[in-house]
Formats: C-alpha cells, sequence, structure tokens
C-alpha cells in the first residue's frame, strides 16, 4: 500500500531524519542527565555515610564499644535516612536499626556496596527501595555498618527523569507536526513550478511560474524559470520568423532564376544565344541566390540567437586594419582615396567574424556608391562615452534621411542602387550584427559633396561600454 504523497516527499523525509537525529541527540542528552543524576546521587550519599561512620569511630575510640553501642541505639531509635547495625566479630547483631549486614562477602577491609532494602506494604505488598552502605572492622574486632537509604533521592531523579522524557516526546511529536506543515508548503510551491514545467514542455511557453514576493530561493527560483522560458519563448519565435523570412525572402531570387533559366532555354531553342553562356549566367544567378540564402541565414541566426554566439575578446583596430586590406586594392583601382584612422589599445568582447562580416558589407557598399575621386575613411575610435565606434565614412551620393531606416530592412533598395549588382542585404546584416551585440547602427550624412555628388554618408557600428574589457 502506497504512503501519501506528502509522506513521500523530500521534505517530509528531511523532517524525519531530522526528528531522528533530535530524537537520538535527547536521548543521549537524557542518559546524560540520568547518569550525572545518579551519581551525584550516589556521591552525596556515600560522603554521608562516611561522615557518620567517621563520627561512630571517633565515639568508639573515646568510650569503647559500650558507648558505641548506645550511640548506635539512639541514632536507631529516631526518624533518620541512614541505616546502622553494629555486630559482634562473628556477624551477630549487637545493636542497630536493620536485622543483618547487606555486605554478604566481607574479607575484613572497609568494603562499599549498593543493595535494596525490603519493606512490608499496608496491603500486603512487598517495597524494595534502593541503599548503599559501608562496613568495616573497629580495632577491637566489632563490625560496624552504616548505610543510607536512597528512596526518596532516586523518587527525585525518576522525576525529572520523566520530565525530560515527557519533554523530548513532546519536542519530537511537534517536530512532526511542524514537519507536516513546511512539507505541505514546500510540496505546493514545487508543486506550482513542476506544473509550470510540464506546460512548457507540453508546448505552452507562456506559462509562467508564480513570484509570491518573500525574497527567499522559492522565487529565486522562480523568477529564473520566467527567465528561461521568456527566452526560449523569444528564441522559439525568432526561429519561426527566421523560417518563414527566409521562405519569403528567397522565393523572389529563386523566381527570379527559373525566369532567367527559361528565357535563356528559349533563346537557346530559337539559336539566337549561346547554351554556354546561358550557363554561366545561370550558374552567376545560382550563386547570387547562395549568397542570398548565407545572407539571409546568417541574420535569422542572429535574430534567433538574441546575442551574438562564441563571443570573444578582440582589438577593433586589428579588426579594421584585416578588412581594409582587402578593400584598398578596389579603391585604387577605382580611383578612390582609402584612409584608415583606428586608435590602440581598444578592446571589444564580441563575435569577431560577425562584426568583420558587418564592415565589410559597409565598406563594399562605400566602394560600390562612391564615384571615382571620391573618398572613404574608416575610423575606430572610443567616444567620449566610452562606448566603441567602427564607422566608414564617404563622398558617394548619401540616402535622404527619409530612407536611413527603410534601407536597414531586407530587401529594401533605393532607386540610385537599382543598377547595381546586389539583394538589398548588406545593411540588414549590419543592425543584425549591432542589435546581437547589444549596440547600435547610425546613418548619418558624411562630409559633403564631391565633384558635384553628394552629401556623402557616414555609417557607424556603436558597442556600448559593457561589451568590452
Amino acid at each position: 500500500m502506497r504512503l501519501p504523497r506528502l509522506f513521500r516527499t523530500t521534505p517530509f523525509r528531511l523532517t524525519l531524519l531530522f526528528v531522528a537525529l533530535f530524537a537520538a541527540a535527547a536521548s543521549a542528552f537524557l542518559a546524560y542527565i540520568y547518569v550525572a543524576t545518579a551519581g551525584e546521587v550516589i556521591s552525596r550519599a556515600d560522603a554521608r555515610v562516611s561522615r557518620e561512620l567517621r563520627s561512630l569511630e571517633a565515639v568508639h575510640n573515646a568510650g569503647g564499644q559500650m558507648a558505641l553501642n548506645q550511640a548506635v541505639i539512639e541514632r536507631s531509635s529516631v526518624d533518620h535516612p541512614l541505616l546502622y547495625l553494629l555486630m559482634k566479630p562473628d556477624g551477630g547483631m549487637i545493636s542497630g536499626s536493620i536485622g543483618a549486614s547487606p555486605i554478604r562477602e566481607f574479607n575484613g577491609e572497609k568494603t562499599w556496596a549498593s543493595f535494596s532494602l525490603t519493606s512490608a506494604q499496608p496491603g500486603g505488598g512487598v517495597e524494595r527501595q534502593p541503599a548503599r552502605g559501608v562496613e568495616e572492622r573497629l580495632p577491637d574486632g566489632t563490625l560496624l555498618f552504616v548505610g543510607a537509604d536512597l528512596s526518596e533521592s532516586e523518587f527525585y531523579v525518576s522525576k525529572i527523569l520523566r520530565a525530560l522524557w515527557g519533554a523530548g516526546a513532546l519536542m519530537v511529536v511537534l517536530g512532526l507536526g511542524g514537519g507536516l506543515l513546511i512539507s505541505r508548503d514546500v510540496s505546493r510551491t514545487i508543486a506550482s513550478l513542476t506544473h509550470v514545467i510540464d506546460r512548457a514542455r507540453s508546448g505552452d511557453l507562456n506559462a509562467r511560474a508564480a513570484v509570491r514576493g518573500a525574497g527567499d530561493e522559492y522565487d529565486e527560483l522562480a523568477a529564473g524559470l520566467n527567465d528561461m522560458l521568456d527566452r526560449l519563448e523569444r528564441s522559439v519565435g525568432s526561429l519561426r520568423h527566421a523560417g518563414d523570412a527566409i521562405a519569403h525572402d528567397l522565393r523572389s531570387p529563386l523566381t527570379r532564376l527559373r525566369a532567367r533559366l527559361e528565357a535563356a532555354m528559349i533563346e537557346a531553342d530559337a539559336g539566337r544565344t549561346d547554351a554556354k553562356a546561358a550557363l554561366h549566367t545561370a550558374l552567376e544567378d545560382a550563386d547570387g541566390v547562395l549568397r542570398t540564402f548565407n545572407a539571409v541565414l546568417a541574420i535569422a541566426r542572429l535574430e534567433a540567437a538574441g546575442d551574438a554566439p562564441s563571443q570573444s575578446v578582440f582589438d577593433p583596430s586589428e579588426l579594421a586594419a584585416d578588412v581594409a586590406e582587402l578593400y584598398e586594392p578596389l579603391c585604387e583601382d577605382k580611383g578612390l582615396e582609402f584612409q584608415l584612422q583606428a586608435a590602440r589599445d581598444l578592446r571589444l568582447n564580441g563575435n569577431r567574424e560577425f562584426v568583420a562580416q558587418a564592415l565589410a558589407n559597409i565598406l563594399d557598399n562605400a566602394v560600390k556608391y562612391t564615384p571615382a575621386g571620391g573618398a572613404i575613411m574608416v575610423r575606430v575610435r572610443r567616444r567620449s562615452s566610452g562606448d566603441v565606434e567602427i564607422s566608414v565614412t564617404d563622398t558617394g551620393p548619401g540616402i535622404a534621411p527619409e530612407d536611413r531606416a527603410r534601407v536597414l530592412d531586407r530587401f529594401v533598395r533605393l532607386e540610385n542602387s537599382r543598377n547595381e549588382p546586389g539583394a538589398g542585404l548588406g545593411l540588414s546584416l549590419v543592425s543584425a550584427v549591432a542589435r546581437a551585440h547589444r549596440g547600435a547602427l547610425e546613418i548619418d550624412e558624411g562630409p559633403g559633396a564631391v565633384d558635384g555628388g553628394g552629401p556623402g554618408l557616414r555609417v557607424a557600428l556603436v558597442f556600448p561600454t559593457g561589451g568590452q574589457a
């Protein structure tokens, strides 16, 4: 038969363990109290008997056996807790309050013994009372026994012991009762958390644990569980959105690719184009689709992760120098002036590959849209606020203020970029990288017109102070 669930919970088991340990400790304490009290009773009785024995020895030394006998008779006749027995050398009774010595094997030396006194009760019963005494042989051969009745002392010891046992039993009962109450409260709290976990495991990511406001460990656990569910809900939502976005964003490029392949096939069948050239065009279109897919996938990964994965501490100046080294030859071929200004001893905590890809996308746009004779500057610096800024400034046509928010959306291309290759994902990826690093993407006007073109463009990635080492 299974016990009720409350009795099978861990808190109740811990309560039983605590009560068992307490009972063991209480038992050991009671045993010590009993031994110490009983020992004190015996010690006091022995001291009293010893004093009485020395007193009678003094009487014997002063007046002999007759004076000792007279003293024993007088002391035995009064209501006295001490026991007396004066005996002949052969053990025969001379006088005293008891009829025979309780020490059966007396060897002539002073001998102590514990024994029981037997007394008849009015109802015909027999009562045994604890006692303790000593027997010795006097110089003239006479035997003297002096003892003490311990029944009254033992009675008080028994009362103390019973009171201690009662207190211990009461503490055990109260401990079990308190354990049941605590176990029920803890079980309810754990059951509510388990219910939330079961709901989340079943797919209900809206489930949240109740925070009682007590500020204890259970509130910390509930708050941590809620934060985990919030992150999980955001991640699942981002993944769902990413899947829908990828399917939607690749539909147009794939449709264009199919249309171009179909047109090329018709042209090839009519003999108006070379099949090999059509294949080259198809391969270029396929490469464009793959680049689009990789860009969309990178954006989706960043949006799903929330924070940039695989973060490490690196020098943004060295990263900018590496990326600039790749684009400087392109600027020379196009007749653009290229310049890099990078402060030293900067540290950034983030995903180096994503930051490099974002800077490459910004530089690629700058090189693509800046006319010959223009200039491009890459700058890495620390702002007065402590944030790290990586910016690219060009003298190209720029972006109108009303279009600067729109260009961050995917597959958005402005009128002046229709004739340039691309899918409109460059700045979308840059914006995703900035958000993943809890930073910002700033788009402003550049230095002004060059050869009648401009006003230019300044694109800056700003990483907060918290991203620095």
